[in-house]
């Protein structure tokens, strides 16, 4: 007896030592929960410093936690506006987008306050230069941005190889009239005469003789 008695006393602390030495699990991480409260970003913006709207160009008018004060997508019209929810018509035409975040938070103020308006141009369509003649690719090319006669017939794809290089002008209108701006083209990539490459315009048509 008194030695079963000792084996069973024996045994039972090595049970309990080896529950206790055993790994706790270690805890799940804690994953943190993404803010709601962030503001969603603007997107792509398709003007160059400087733009201003015009007819026919896209816009994107977001009111920060108010989908439905906010248009995904909205082109001015021939008139120069836009129509929205709660303000209705507003006249945008050569506003810059930060002018006319400015005009919208002040006309949502009746109903919304402190309204975070962010104007992003999608498309722009009313800032064209047109190409006329020996080019391989006449007709309207965009302003995106500030560009050159240079650049844009680059962007055009080039002169043809009947193009008088030494013959091309730009028509432009300056107070009514039409004035003509020559461009010697194998003179300005010689980097002779520069000054004859001028910022373009919208409007501006570019003439290559043939």
């Amino acid at each position: 007896m008194a030695a079963a008695i000792v084996v069973v006393l024996a045994v039972v602390p090595l049970s309990v030592l080896a529950q206790s030495e055993s790994p706790k699990p270690a805890p799940a991480a804690v994953v943190p929960e993404q803010s709601t409260l962030a503001k969603p970003a603007a997107g792509n913006d398709a003007a160059a410093p400087g733009y201003r709207i015009g007819a026919g160009d896209a816009l994107q008018i977001n009111v920060w936690k108010e989908t439905e004060a906010s248009v995904p997508s909205v082109v001015v019209r021939p008139d120069g506006k836009i129509s929205l929810p709660l303000v209705k018509e507003v006249d945008v035409m050569g506003l810059m987008p930060a002018e006319l975040e400015k005009v919208l938070t002040a006309k949502l103020a009746r109903f919304i306050r402190d309204a975070d308006v962010t104007v992003v141009v999608q498309q722009i369509h009313s800032k064209k230069v047109y190409l006329v003649g020996a080019v391989k690719k006449e007709g309207p090319v965009a302003l995106l941005s500030s560009m050159t006669v240079l650049q844009v017939l680059s962007e055009a794809g080039g002169l043809s190889d009947y193009a008088k290089k030494r013959k091309i002008y730009v028509l432009r209108t300056e107070n009514g009239k039409q004035v003509k701006h020559a461009f010697d083209y194998q003179a300005v990539i010689r980097g002779e005469h520069i000054e004859q490459n001028i910022p373009v315009l919208p409007d501006d048509i570019i003439v290559v003789p043939q």
